[in-house]
This record gives structure tokens, C-alpha cells and sequence, in this order.
């Protein structure tokens, strides 16, 4: 008689089968089904975002995402700007463990960050944010997928819906996977009304989320002077390494918030006096820092939108 093999055997067959199949399919010249990570540190495993906005020929991919696997779970920060990067991050993860990908941590609103969450939703994966975040996915939400839909194409808009946090960080959250502990914690308005940070401190790697960007000028939209004062806390936070929302992972921290920092205060400078000087906003954003623009990548798309926002915020101080 024939010996049948097990069912673990089999199910440990059908598994690494089917890890040889996505790592098969992340080799040039295949669709590209898996995201190419790069390990960081040991089991921190990161995806650079592309330095582009957001459309159909990057499929969303601009934004950092990365996971962290510990010895009984993994947890993904950010699913990025589409359920097709979305399941290609989720297919890095099975090309790397077997373990359960336990919970996925969203950093903040923005749908470079959010537009994947539905695959993990479909995998069951608890999705943690800011307590902030479920009203500002439903304030934001209906606009962002109507305002996305030509850019990005009907392809990669299909899959894609607003699937909000089920678990809520108030102040801060330890999350356990297994002889591996993160520590999420939720921030005052800044980038955003609902910035998270995510910190393991098996590696000292910290997430920064949209908080830090490198290289990509940062984008304003929470409060300047609330960015401002929280990059103290943010520097003190004991980091070896960090991850940013944007630009390459950060060696030396918190070194990586100088440019940010500078930036930040030649706005502030530029827009009081402007408003000192009774000069309407209309005119005077084109005199806010300009000598920031060969320091940045996507200086001319966003730094108007930051010089009025900050006007906006700094006008009625």
C-alpha cells in the first residue's frame, strides 16, 4: 500500500510551492505580484515609495510600507496606495514567514497609506490607527477615492474602499508579536490630525510615518506650529534607525529631522512677516522660503498648498 503523506506534509508543501511561486513572480519580467522589500534590520523589512504623485503608471506605490515579524505574528505599516500594492506587500510578507500577519498599522489618513487597507481586511488582519482616524477617513474618505479615480485608472480604483481602524490608539498602544514588542503612539496635529508612530524596540527602528519625510518636501495637513513642537518629542525618541513616510531609511536619528526643521521654520519666518507687512496671501506666497526649492524633491507640487495652509494657521495666532 502506497504511504500517504500527512497532512501537515502536505500543507507544508503546498506552502513553500507556493512561496517558490511568488518569489518566481517578483523576478524581472513577471507582473510583479510581489513588493521588493529590502531588511533593514533583523526582521524589519521596508519598500521604498517612488518620489512621484500618486497615478496609474507607479499603481500608487509612493509611500513607504514596510512589516516586522516577530515569533508568533507580523505587523504591516501601511498597505499603500492601492489594493494591488496592497496584495503585492501581503505576498512580501508570505515570500519572507508563514506566520499570521496579525495587524496592519495605518500612520495616518492619506490614501498612499490607506488605499490597500481591503486586502488585508480580506485576510483578517486587525487594522490599528490613531483615535482620530475613523473621522477623517469618513470626512475624506468619498472625496479621495472621487478625486484619485483619473489618475490612478478604473483598474486599480476598483478594489479599492475606505476600511477604517477597528483598533484605536489613544496616547499610546504596545502591540506583542511574540518576544516582539512595538510601541504605536498617537500624536498631537501635525502632518495630519491623526499621525502614528510605530517604534520596536527589539531593533530600535522607528516608523515615523508622514512625520519625517527625507528628500520628498514635506506636506502640510495638520498644523505647522503643532509640527514644529513636536519634533523635540520626536528627536528624544531613542531610535537607532528610522523609517520615514517618504525617502530612505534614516541611519542616523534624529538627524533625519533637520531638513524637515529648517523648512518648517523659513516658512514660519516668511509668513510672519509677510503678515506683518499687511501683504495678502495671494502675493505672498511666492516670497515663503524660497530658497527651499533645490532642496526637495516635488518642491513646485506642494509647496504652495503648504505656504497657504500655514498662512491660513499663522494669521491668527
Amino acid at each position: 500500500m502506497a504511504h500517504l503523506p500527512s497532512r501537515r506534509s502536505v500543507l507544508r508543501t503546498g506552502f513553500l510551492l507556493g512561496v517558490s511561486s511568488l518569489i518566481s513572480a517578483a523576478r524581472p519580467g513577471a507582473a510583479g505580484s510581489v513588493l521588493p522589500m529590502r531588511e533593514v534590520a533583523e526582521g524589519i523589512h521596508v519598500f521604498g515609495g517612488k518620489h512621484e504623485l500618486m497615478d496609474a503608471s507607479n499603481k500608487g506605490e509612493i509611500c513607504n510600507v514596510g512589516f516586522i515579524v516577530g515569533k508568533d505574528a507580523v505587523a504591516v505599516v501601511d498597505s499603500g496606495g492601492s489594493v494591488v500594492e496592497g496584495r503585492a506587500l501581503i505576498a512580501a510578507v508570505r515570500a519572507v514567514t508563514d506566520r499570521p500577519i496579525r495587524y496592519l498599522v495605518n500612520t495616518h489618513m492619506h490614501p498612499d497609506h490607506v488605499f490597500g487597507n481591503a486586502a488585508f481586511a480580506e485576510i483578517g488582519a486587525e487594522i490599528v490607527g490613531h483615535r482620530n482616524l475613523p473621522r477623517a477617513l469618513a470626512n475624506r474618505g468619498s472625496f479621495y477615492l472621487s478625486s484619485y479615480g483619473d489618475a490612478m485608472g478604473s483598474d486599480l480604483m476598483a478594489d479599492i474602499r475606505i476600511v477604517p481602524p477597528e483598533v484605536l490608539v489613544e496616547t499610546e498602544r504596545e502591540l506583542d508579536l511574540g518576544g516582539r514588542s512595538l510601541v504605536l503612539r498617537a500624536w498631537k496635529p501635525a502632518h495630519t490630525d491623526n499621525d502614528l508612530t510605530v517604534f520596536d524596540a527589539t531593533t530600535r527602528t522607528l516608523f515615523t510615518g508622514d512625520l519625517c519625510f527625507m528628500e520628498h518636501l514635506p506636506t502640510l495637513d495638520g498644523s505647522i506650529r503643532g509640527w514644529i513642537e513636536q519634533l523635540q518629542l520626536l528627536a528624544a525618541i531613542g531610535a537607532d534607525q528610522a523609517v520615514p513616510g517618504h525617502g530612505p531609511v534614516a541611519a542616523k536619528w534624529p538627524d533625519a529631522l533637520d531638513d524637515e526643521r529648517r523648512y518648517f521654520e523659513a516658512v514660519v519666518r516668511d509668513v510672519r512677516k509677510a503678515i506683518a507687512d499687511g501683504i495678502p496671501m495671494a502675493e505672498a506666497v511666492d516670497r515663503i522660503a524660497p530658497e527651499e526649492r533645490g532642496r526637495w524633491r516635488l518642491f513646485d507640487e506642494h509647496h504652495l498648498r503648504n505656504a497657504t495652509a500655514a498662512f491660513a494657521e499663522l494669521e491668527w495666532e
